[in-house]
């Protein structure tokens, strides 16, 4: 049961700057009142996840850490005087923002500053604190207070008011920032003048090495980002020029002909297209598929797909019943199931293609063996082939 801090203390540790406690003291404090302090941890790192998830931001991860007592004795022996509460300390619980890119940096920012209380005084910009030639990596740490106006505060607040008076920090970095920071605090330097001579030369370069990156990095993010936003247009005008890739595949799982095909395959068995699949993996599978059969452009596969749409059909219909285990457990037909049938068909009628590259490839091992997966496949084409050489002959 939480006790009721005493005025003019934080959870009962005296604010009076007369009477300053010695570090020993505020160390047995901290200790005992760890409980507390990882309340606010945790309230912390859900804040911060709640707001990045909320504004749509896509960052490495979010993570949260206690300052460890014999690190806060040591903090307290090196910079005397300046403690006098645990108050004082602004980084006994401490959040950290990594991103991908070094652009994320500054929106995770302009979240943190619209979102939280922020102690300015005690917080650091550290990109605009280094000169041209800096030294060391640029991250952003902010000081914040928690608000009960914040759904992850309000509960823990209202248990221990006294928390509304302490604060934490908010460091941002991108990866690679982080990169620097955890390997320059590995070999203990800390600053420029604590570097060796012979060696601050191969630390500046590494250091613009990293910045180069960073920036390389986002740059292969904007080209993502266009090329993207130019597939409908591209795919519309010139098939022939657009690449098969992880990208135009994704798109093309969702426009003519594949998806009305997927949709024929899904009728024909009598189930659903599952439209929303959530498996990030599959454009990736399906691209490595069509590049072993020799399908390397948008304008081939449209054409590929016309070509041979009602052999697609009928095979997928012959040949799903007999592997429910590889695929009923989905619930129904997943996207792109029309570009899986192709492919089979096609390592069915080409010599130099192997159908158990392509079981191999979508991971369709069930009950059956590979052999006995292969044969099956195999013996659907030849009924398949054989049924629709009758029916055109008829």
């Amino acid at each position: 049961m939480s006790t009721v801090a005493a005025p003019g203390t934080i959870m009962g540790v005296a604010m009076s700057s007369s009477a300053p406690f010695s570090p020993s003291t505020l160390v047995a404090d901290y200790v005992s009142q760890l409980s507390e302090y990882e309340a606010l941890r945790s309230a912390a790192v859900a804040h911060m996840a709640r707001l990045l998830q909320e504004a749509g931001l896509n960052i490495h991860h979010v993570t949260a850490r206690l300052k460890k007592p014999a690190s806060l004795a040591d903090k307290l022996r090196r910079k005397v005087g300046r403690y006098h509460t645990l108050g004082d300390v602004t980084d006994l619980v401490g959040v950290r923002v990594i991103t991908y890119f070094e652009s994320d940096v500054a929106a995770v920012s302009r979240l943190v500053e619209g979102c939280c209380e922020v102690d300015w005084d005690h917080s650091i910009d550290k990109s605009k604190m280094h000169d041209p030639d800096r030294f060391g990596y640029m991250g952003v740490h902010y000081v914040v207070r928690p608000s009960a106006s914040q759904p992850e505060f309000a509960a823990l607040l209202d248990a221990h008011p006294g928390l509304s008076d302490l604060r934490f920090e908010i460091q941002i970095r991108s990866i690679l920032q982080h990169a620097w920071a955890e390997i320059e605090h590995d070999l203990g330097y800390k600053n420029r003048e604590a570097v060796p001579r012979e060696v601050r030369r191969r630390f500046y370069r590494l250091a613009g090495l990293l910045e180069m990156a960073d920036e390389e990095f986002m740059a292969l993010a904007r080209m993502s980002r266009d090329y993207a936003a130019t597939l409908p247009e591209r795919v519309q005008e010139e098939p022939e020029s657009v690449f098969i890739d992880v990208q135009s595949v994704s798109y093309l799982l969702g426009q003519p002909p594949v998806r009305p095909l997927d949709l024929e395959v899904a009728e024909a068995l009598g189930v659903t297209l599952l439209v929303d699949w959530p498996d990030p993996e599959r454009p990736v599978r399906l691209t490595s598929l069509l590049d072993y059969v020799g399908v390397h452009s948008v304008g081939q596969l449209q054409k590929e797909l016309a070509r041979f749409a009602p052999d697609i059909v009928r095979f997928a219909a012959a040949l799903l019943p007999q592997l429910r285990e590889a695929w009923t457990p989905a619930g129904g037909a997943r996207p792109g199931t029309s570009l899986v049938h192709y492919a089979l068909l096609r390592a069915c009628v080409n010599p130099s293609l192997e159908a158990r590259e392509v079981i191999k490839m979508l991971d369709l091992m069930g009950t059956q063996s590979e052999r006995q997966l292969v044969r099956t496949v195999r013996e659907t084409y030849r009924e398949v082939i054989s049924a629709g050489t009758e029916e055109r002959e008829g």
